[in-house]
């Protein structure tokens, strides 16, 4: 885990120095998007590879083979539909992104079947400070908790008929 840490750092600096790869002649026109194709023209410094054309993409700016497609914190990213997608994971290799299709009935439960398990889970969506905060509010009962956090029925009549 420590060499991994280390190329982590090295994929951090590489992606720093790495440019951002502009399709030729890009700035100069609107009809030309600014995503990257291969330079073709006869003439073209940037397909001879010259000092004065845009950078291409070539293999010396890849980061490192053994991390390679990792998430940033390390772990290897899958998507998770059902409870069925769990089953040969490793809660030390893998981190969970839980599908945007699923309701959230069904995504309360897969995200904590999951926390129960140990997983990382990327897309969590809110952060378990404020989950613990709504926890709490559930289980207060309602004579503590404070009157800020209640609207007034007043209040919201004239809001409506302003």
């Amino acid at each position: 885990m420590v060499q991994d840490k280390r190329l982590m750092e090295l994929r951090k600096k590489i992606n720093n120095k790495r440019p951002s790869f502009r399709r030729v002649e890009s700035w100069r026109y609107k009809r030309v998007k600014d995503s990257w194709r291969k330079a073709r023209g006869i003439d073209s410094k940037t397909r001879k590879k010259m000092k004065l054309g845009v950078k291409s993409p070539t293999v010396g700016y890849r980061g490192p083979k053994n991390i390679r497609g990792l998430h940033p914190s390390g772990y290897l990213e899958v998507l998770i539909t059902t409870f069925d997608d769990l089953k040969n994971l490793n809660k030390n290799k893998h981190a969970l992104k839980i599908s945007g299709k699923l309701g959230a009935r069904k995504r309360i439960m897969l995200t904590d079947y999951c926390q129960r398990r140990g997983f990382k889970i990327l897309n969590l969506g809110v952060s378990q400070k404020e989950i613990e905060m709504l926890e709490q509010m559930a289980e207060a009962p309602i004579e503590d908790l404070e009157s800020d956090d209640f609207i007034d029925v007043d209040d919201l009549e004239d809001s409506i008929g302003d």
